[in-house]
């Protein structure tokens, strides 16, 4: 049987609910990339808020371990996942998702289409001079960005109103939010129905990438699951520890998960 095209892919992910699965505990959606652009484009036009969250390996550890963020995640509307081995482990654990949806990418795909389709984006997040320089190169790229607003993420919890009351004033339709992990999980849970009809997506440290501050891994190390070993090469001082962390706690839980599958126990992948 010849498999299904990406276009008839797409096709039958539009018109199917979004299946939601569970790696090592830790929800993901069976969406591609390509269903997911569809998914917020869906939500733009419907004016239906929504919480786009990207799922890696520390996002599943920090899931395990941290009530507050599992609490934000469980309630967030998209969570796609953003790591070659989250996609691994799905496919070990029986439950395989369709590929890896990068974050970087899918922010930049978005912006086009949101240059094409006459969408108002939101920025929220970074340094003010790297924020402006990323948006300086997106406006070069796509002259016809409606950019309805934008603001650096170093402001203080007394100025948190005035941030909201920006964004509902700016009328605009999408937000990418470059704050870290897990804080803006948990900013967006807490303030989305106040925002209005926005969808908010995470984009962590994507803005830095297209400001030049941070460079991208060669593509062949993005599909070989080691963008991480780049990163750390690139910041080992502040990276080393964090990646040992989370990458050992992490096959320990995709372990654990796939021994009590071929013991035939509870599943706990099961949505």
């Amino acid at each position: 049987m010849t498999p299904p095209s990406e276009s008839m892919r797409a096709l039958i992910e539009l018109t199917s609910p979004v299946k939601r699965i569970r790696v090592a505990g830790c929800p993901v959606d069976q969406l591609s990339f390509t269903g997911a652009e569809s998914e917020i484009c869906r939500c733009i036009e419907r004016r239906a808020p929504a919480h786009v969250v990207f799922v890696n390996a520390a996002k599943v550890v920090n899931y395990r371990r941290d009530r507050r963020l599992r609490e934000a995640v469980d309630r967030a509307d998209l969570l796609l996942a953003d790591g070659v081995p989250v996609v691994w482990a799905s496919r070990l654990l029986g439950r395989s998702l369709p590929g890896r949806v990068n974050g970087t990418d899918l922010m930049e795909r978005m912006v086009k289409v949101a240059a094409e389709r006459g969408y108002r984006v939101f920025f929220l997040g970074a340094r003010r001079q790297v924020l402006n320089r990323a948006i300086e190169e997106f406006k070069r790229r796509h002259p016809d960005l409606l950019v309805a607003g934008s603001r650096d993420g170093y402001f203080r919890p007394e100025d948190e109103q005035s941030v909201i009351a920006e964004i509902v004033a700016s009328r605009a339709q999408l937000l990418f939010l470059a704050i870290s992990s897990p804080q803006k999980e948990m900013w967006v849970d807490d303030n989305l129905r106040r925002l209005g009809p926005i969808v908010c997506q995470g984009v962590g440290g994507s803005i830095d990438v297209v400001a030049g501050i941070t460079r991208r891994a060669p593509m062949w190390m993005r599909h070989s699951g080691l963008e991480w070993f780049f990163r750390l090469l690139q910041e080992p001082r502040r990276m080393w520890r964090r990646y040992l962390q989370t990458n050992s706690l992490f096959l320990l839980a995709v372990c654990a998960a796939f021994v009590r599958r071929m013991l035939g126990g509870a599943n706990p992948e099961q949505p």
